[in-house]
């Protein structure tokens, strides 16, 4: 029997997501058959053995535990890069496990990679925008958005959204694994790498909905790691 070629790998890190694993993975695969890698950081919910069973069961899903390493959505997105990678795909994408990114719009962020090495999903350019969402809310979040674009001189509107298509050529070129950010900072500093390196890097409106289920991860903690690892980016890679 021929294999079926998946070209796209999705990459969807979770902790204490048990409320959203399966039912993301569900929309996902009703929108593009693409391989999944659910990203675990040891959630104590049972988010990784649910994900587990769901894999069993599905073939395009697979799961990555990550049991005693340090936890955070840098490291896990870099673990799961280099699984996704190791596989034949010609695309990788990234998004949340909580509906905050809209499963309809992988297959368009999907189709608008075939004409650059990264694609964005913004909130911040004419079409995108957020929902559900408090004042206090958008100020902090576009004027951290703002603060790294000065700092960083990156010609781009919003720097640290998760939700994107990347040509897998581009970033195995970019070395994620080396990427030192840990954080939402992990997002601003791959961002800042694809720009300094040349490559087509473009932003598609989406519409940002807070989660639907479970409990953020945001905290004021992780926002002022943020604004300090801007700082640590610039030492370690310079301005645009």
């Amino acid at each position: 029997m021929k294999k079926v070629k998946h070209d796209t790998a999705i990459v969807i890190p979770t902790y204490n997501e048990r409320e959203n694993v399966l039912a993301i993975c569900e929309a996902v695969l009703a929108q593009m058959d693409a391989r999944i890698w659910i990203v675990d950081d040891d959630s104590p919910d049972g988010t990784g053995e649910l994900a587990d069973e769901l894999a069993s069961k599905e073939a395009r899903v697979r799961v990555l535990h990550r049991r005693g390493r340090p936890r955070g959505l840098g490291p896990a997105y870099r673990d799961g890069f280099v699984q996704a990678l190791s596989e034949d795909v010609d695309f990788v994408m990234q998004m949340d496990a909580d509906f905050s990114h809209d499963p309809a719009m992988v297959p368009v962020l999907r189709q608008a990679a075939e004409e650059a090495d990264l694609v964005l999903g913004s909130r911040y350019v004419e079409g995108g925008g957020t929902q559900d969402w408090s004042l206090l809310r958008r100020f902090i979040s576009q004027g951290g958005s703002t603060y790294a674009r000065l700092i960083l001189g990156m010609p781009i509107k919003d720097v640290t959204g998760g939700f994107k298509c990347w040509r897998a050529s581009a970033l195995r070129d970019l070395h994620p694994e080396r990427v030192a950010s840990t954080g939402f900072a992990f997002q601003i500093e791959m961002n800042h790498l694809a720009l300094k390196s040349g490559m087509r890097v473009v932003e598609h409106p989406i519409l940002f909905a807070d989660r639907l289920r479970g409990d953020s991860k945001m905290s004021f903690g992780i926002f002022l790691e943020g604004l300090l690892a801007v700082w640590r980016i610039r030492y370690r890679h310079g301005r645009r």
